[in-house]
């Protein structure tokens, strides 16, 4: 028996998606930047509410799918070296390298452990003083404190046994990668609220100043994500590009200065590589040169060089930049499945592919045409 709050948000939902109906008088394409409001999007079928003229674009904001390959070869090697204890969550174990992944490693017998927060490598390091603990810190805003915090509480226990292998990456430029690519789609944006929650939204105007998009700060909840397209519906048919907050009971314009703080006291700005994207100026974050020896690749030095990979007929890199949906890929569902995966998108808790393939979507919907500023 449904609760009586289901009822009620399913009334409110289809109210939203009347809305929107009547609202909408062309097509428009607006992307939800955040994995898990893409999965939230096929779990409740929020899409097939719509209207055939609003088609969703599924964003790049996976930090497991964007982590380069590269990276994933160094979390190899590092990951078999005697003596050490490679710690990661728990998506990252399946990401395939140039030829292996870290389950693999696992298996032939090297010290890889799933933590569920980066304090447990640190307990794990102050523990085992005889191991080298290596923390795989990878994520976007939201995750970046928590690392942060990990790091200054290694430096006050005095543990010369604990470092991470970073790969935090930012929004703000990812997004802005996206709008400038050749054949962009998208006419506006879902930016994901727990990023703003953190970094606050004062990034956002000069991006939809610059690329004539509307940007609507926008929940995790069905009700939230249908707010969000209302109200960036609403501005598409009023020819506006402006940031609105529909998320105001966690997010404020100025963010955490808490969590800011922490990152400042631990992070710099850097170039970062992004799979599908390649790499993007100041997009990344990398430890400062006061806390470099926590740092991974500082202090295990080593040349990767990755193997020539096969031919694949994987095209997660346009699944991640917005050009494509998972069904369009040939290799979706047949040679690619959750037990057989080609690329990070079907690995991950948060990748399109493995929501498309959860859900049952195995054929493909509309794909939208190019995209048209709004005037």
């Amino acid at each position: 028996m449904k609760h009586l709050s289901e009822y009620r948000d399913s009334a409110l939902a289809q109210r939203l998606a009347a809305e929107v109906r009547a609202l909408v008088t062309r097509p428009w394409a607006i992307m939800e930047v955040c994995g898990g409001q893409t999965h939230a999007i096929l779990r409740h079928g929020l899409d097939q509410l719509l209207p055939e003229a609003v088609t969703l674009i599924h964003g790049p904001g996976c930090p497991v799918c964007v982590t380069p390959v590269a990276l994933i070869d160094r979390a190899l090697t590092l990951a078999a070296q005697p003596g050490v204890t490679f710690c990661s969550f728990g998506d990252m174990l399946r990401v395939p390298g140039s030829s292996s992944d870290l389950l693999a490693v696992k298996s032939q017998g090297a010290d890889v452990r799933i933590v569920y927060a980066p304090l447990d490598a640190v307990e794990l390091a102050r523990s085992r003083p005889e191991r080298q603990v290596i923390f795989f810190g990878i994520g976007f805003e939201t995750t970046a404190p928590a690392n942060a915090l990990a790091v200054l509480h290694a430096r006050r226990l005095g543990l010369t046994n604990f470092s991470m292998l970073i790969s935090h990456v930012l929004v703000p430029p990812a997004l802005a990668a996206v709008l400038s690519a050749p054949g962009c789609k998208v006419n506006a944006i879902l930016a994901a609220g727990h990023v703003c929650t953190v970094m606050g939204w004062q990034q956002y105007p000069a991006l939809a100043a610059r690329h004539r998009v509307p940007i609507v700060i926008t929940g995790f909840e069905p009700l939230d994500i249908l707010e969000g397209i209302r109200r960036a519906v609403r501005q598409l048919e009023a020819g506006e590009a402006v940031v609105e907050n529909a998320y105001p009971r966690v997010v404020s314009a100025e963010g955490n200065f808490r969590a800011q703080a922490a990152l400042a006291e631990v992070f710099e700005v850097c170039d970062r590589e992004w799979r599908g994207l390649g790499v993007l100026p100041a997009s990344g974050l990398r430890l400062r040169a006061s806390l470099r020896d926590f740092d991974a690749e500082q202090r295990f030095p080593c040349t990767i060089r990755p193997e020539a990979a096969p031919p694949s007929p994987c095209r997660s890199g346009e699944v991640l930049q917005g050009l494509i949906r998972p069904p369009e890929c040939a290799a979706f569902g047949a040679e690619c499945t959750p037990r057989t995966p080609l690329g990070a998108t079907m690995v991950s808790s948060e990748g399109a592919c493995a929501a498309y393939f959860h859900y049952g979507r195995l054929k493909s919907a509309r794909t939208p045409a190019s995209r048209e500023v709004c005037p």
